[in-house]
C-alpha cells in the first residue's frame, strides 16, 4: 500500500467516501418503491409488491411509513368525523399533510427518517414489511 503524504487521514476519508456511496447506491435501487409508496393507499400496495423480489431496506423502511400515514388517514378521520367541527377537521388534514410531505421528501432525498410522533410506532408495527 502506498502512503500519500496525507497518510492515514486520506484513506480514511477514502473509505468514508466508498461506505457513503454504497449506501447512496442501495437507496437509489429503492427510491422509485419508496416514492411511489407515498402515493394512496393503492401506491403503498404497488410499492409493497415491487420490493417483494428485492427485499430493499431502503423501499421497505418507506412502505411502512406511508402505509402508517394511510391507516392513520383513515382511522383518525373516522374519529374526527364524529366531532363535525370544520376546526378539528382541518388540524386533522394539516397533520396527516405534514406527515405525508415529510416522508414523501425523504424518500426523494434518499433519507430514512421516521415521520413526526409516530413513525417509529410505524416502523414497529409494521415489521412484517420486508
Amino acid at each position: 500500500m502506498v502512503l500519500l503524504p496525507m497518510g492515514k487521514w486520506y484513506l480514511n476519508s477514502f473509505k468514508q467516501h466508498i461506505t457513503i456511496n454504497m449506501q447512496s447506491d442501495y437507496a437509489k435501487q429503492g427510491k422509485t418503491a419508496a416514492i411511489i409508496a407515498y402515493i394512496t393507499l393503492i401506491g403503498t400496495i404497488i410499492a409493497f409488491f415491487m420490493n417483494n423480489d428485492k427485499n430493499n431496506l431502503f423501499a421497505s423502511f418507506h412502505i411502512r411509513q406511508a402505509l402508517g400515514i394511510n391507516i392513520s388517514f383513515y382511522i383518525l378521520g373516522a374519529l374526527v368525523s364524529v366531532f363535525d367541527s370544520w376546526p378539528i377537521s382541518s388540524a386533522f388534514y394539516i397533520f396527516i399533510f405534514v406527515l405525508w410531505v415529510f416522508g414523501l421528501i425523504t424518500a426523494i432525498r434518499e433519507e430514512q427518517k421516521t415521520t413526526p410522533l409516530l413513525g417509529p410506532l410505524f416502523q414497529e408495527w409494521f415489521r412484517f414489511i420486508k
